[in-house]
């Protein structure tokens, strides 16, 4: 597995992030592939769940996608430090010639992949850096019982640690939450959780899916009755573990296979 760094000097807030590795991309690519999955692990924005990297990104392979799991900071950084990190990945990703560039995230890393994909630019034409010129905004975003918001049912140890002491700004809570940043251009989703989620609440993917319905973005989405908060593939649980049978299918639906 190739390891690939996301900068070709130093990241964006570095001084914020002291003793992090830079951060980078493990490499699950498949020759071939028409697209690529982002995938960014949970952990509460204070490290990086392996069970919700490497083993998503093989069942992705399985199915002939391509993925790319996501080192990026977590807390100390600055609050802009994560999605500086997956614009950058997306970009990079894009750059490698695939047709299509989604992203995915767990819980907090589902923060980070609503956040992608709603606070995305178009690139900067001037940039010397050529990947720097590329639009950082995904065909597609896969939230699994995502942090959707910064608000009323968010998961409090992930505010904390990535808003840090602006945890209580109003400005910065809305700028972290998804459903208050759809608009008609934000790319179509896919989204499960369960009800019974007892760290971060169904009603996260419900805000989102509302939002979504509101700005007409198409989306899929399944709620399962059951499974406790971090289940990855949920290998042990019979009907939420169809979840990424149903990711896999409606990626390639969209193009992201062989």
């Amino acid at each position: 597995m190739q390891t690939i760094p996301l900068y070709p000097g130093s990241a964006p807030y570095s001084e914020y992030s002291p003793g992090q590795l830079p951060p980078s991309l493990a490499d699950f690519s498949v020759p071939g592939s028409r697209g690529a999955v982002v995938v960014c692990p949970g952990g509460g924005y204070t490290f990086k769940a392996e069970h919700e990297g490497n083993p998503i990104a093989e069942a992705l392979n399985s199915m002939g996608i391509s993925a790319y799991v996501l080192d990026y900071r977590v807390a100390p950084c600055h609050p802009e430090a994560p999605l500086s990190d997956a614009k950058r990945a997306l970009r990079l990703v894009r750059s490698m010639g695939y047709q299509r560039v989604a992203i995915l995230g767990f819980s907090a890393g589902g923060n980070l992949c609503c956040a992608a994909a709603t606070l995305f630019d178009s690139g900067d034409p001037q940039a010397e850096d050529p990947v720097e010129r590329l639009t950082s905004r995904p065909d597609a975003f896969l939230p699994c019982y995502a942090v959707v918001s910064m608000g009323e049912y968010t998961h409090e140890g992930s505010r904390e640690s990535l808003l840090g002491e602006e945890k209580d700004s109003e400005e910065m809570r809305r700028r972290f939450s998804a459903e208050e940043n759809v608009t008609e251009d934000t790319p179509t989703a896919f989204l499960w959780h369960t009800s019974e989620d007892g760290a971060v609440p169904v009603q996260n993917s419900l805000l989102l899916a509302k939002a979504l319905a509101d700005h007409h973005v198409l989306f899929e989405m399944h709620i399962y009755p059951n499974g406790h908060h971090g289940l990855g593939l949920a290998s042990a649980m019979p009907v939420a573990s169809a979840w990424m049978r149903e990711a896999g299918r409606w990626l390639l639906e969209k193009g992201f296979g062989l």
